[in-house]
């Protein structure tokens, strides 16, 4: 006796998502025919063996884990007209072998699996950058096959020449694509012999980045700056709380609470790895705080007053506003660089790379992995090797010093 049947896996995967699959069992072996997409386990109605109604997608969902099932109960219809003995792999190779998963259907799951992780600012990105990729080819389906080293080519020159985009975003293009073809591949066992990446065919490579940051006169200048409007003062003030604590991100001052310092530290959760932060309040910090914590009513309140009104318990929601939020703070930004007569590009992201700049070689490296919240101290040598030149210029004053 055969059943199909839809069902949640117990195999989570590093998110703690469950992989919705069709479980195939002919006498008594089953085998499973993964659907690309992970749910938390609350959102699986096991009674139905479906998604629940309060999942964000479950319409489109239940959409292919019925469209799965039914292909699995043609092939084993057609299986049991043949007359022949069929394994569960078996049929599961034939549905396999009769599903066309074409590029675009693969973006799809793909960026499903990011919205079941709640990750909004990367669905955002990712999505803009397919739909970038769909409109440079003028065509809503891609079969793997067409997906070659001279479609690449074509598509990074597009990017680069045309678009003017840097080159470490025409990267972040090709790593997308490079991640849906993969995908396919472990999901839908999409032939591995037009795969376009790797050695001899494109290969990933990251172009080094230029990372400037502000000196100490700059950073002075700011601090003591004059004259300027309400909004370009409060804009001021969030890039330096964020400069005094070592470059917080940008996202994270704007959520900070006043019940998030105790102590005289503050303490936080990173919006980016979700790590729990405590750092010192320097003094300079506190001075500038106070403007605004001494008049909130609330330990609850927003330190900042950019996102009251928003309901921090919507991601998507917070998502949006932090994106309209930080271009308004980069705008305003760059007006107070001009009024203050500094020359380089003042963002809110340039506070860290201020911090990096100014303490250059004088910290030891893992204080400063500890100070910049980075996994692994790696990266924190290759952040911080934009910002050490102490050695390499004694070395040039050296041999070019010989009057």
């Amino acid at each position: 006796m055969a059943t199909i049947q839809a069902v949640l896996r117990r195999k989570p995967n590093k998110a703690g998502l469950f992989p919705i699959a069709i479980r195939v069992t002919i006498d008594r072996k089953s085998s499973f025919l993964f659907t690309g997409q992970y749910i938390d386990e609350k959102f699986w109605d096991s009674k139905f063996d479906r998604v629940r109604k309060s999942h964000p997608n479950s319409s489109r969902l239940n959409k292919l884990v019925a469209k799965k099932l039914s292909e699995a109960n043609d092939r084993l219809i057609d299986s049991d007209g043949e007359g022949n003995d069929q394994s569960a792999k078996k049929i599961k190779n034939k549905i396999l072998g009769k599903s066309k998963v074409d590029f675009f259907l693969a973006c799809e799951l793909f960026l499903g699996n990011i919205l079941g992780r709640k990750k909004f600012d990367q669905h955002y990105n990712q999505e803009k950058r397919l739909n970038v990729f769909k409109d440079f080819l003028g065509r809503k389906e891609l079969p793997f096959i067409d997906l070659d080293v001279s479609l690449l080519r074509r598509f990074e020159a597009y990017l680069l020449y045309e678009r003017k985009v840097a080159p470490r975003t025409a990267i972040n293009y090709l790593m997308l694509i490079r991640t849906v073809y993969n995908l396919a591949r472990k999901e839908y066992h999409v032939d591995d012999s037009s795969y376009p990446f790797g050695k001899g065919k494109i290969q990933i490579k990251f172009p080094e980045s230029e990372k400037i940051g502000l000196n100490k006169e700059e950073i002075i200048l700011l601090e003591t700056a004059r004259d300027l409007t309400v909004a370009q003062q409060n804009t001021v003030n969030t890039w330096l709380t964020s400069f005094y604590f070592a470059g917080i991100r940008v996202g994270d001052i704007l959520k900070l609470k006043c019940s998030d310092f105790k102590d005289d530290r503050l303490y936080y959760r990173m919006g980016k790895n979700q790590k729990i932060v405590s750092l010192a309040v320097p003094e300079k910090a506190k001075r500038l705080l106070y403007l605004y914590t001494s008049v909130q009513q609330h330990k609850n309140d927003l330190v900042f007053p950019y996102l009251k009104g928003t309901n921090l318990k919507d991601h998507k929601q917070v998502v949006t506003r932090v994106k309209t939020i930080t271009r308004n703070l980069n705008r305003r930004l760059e007006i107070v660089a001009e009024k203050l007569g500094i020359e380089k590009k003042l963002s809110m992201h340039i506070a860290r790379h201020s911090f990096g700049n100014i303490s250059g070689d004088k910290i030891p490296i893992q204080m400063l992995q500890k100070l910049y919240r980075h996994s692994s101290i790696t990266t924190t040598v290759n952040y911080q090797s934009n910002f050490m030149h102490k050695e390499t210029d004694d070395a040039l004053e050296k041999v070019l010093n010989f009057d």
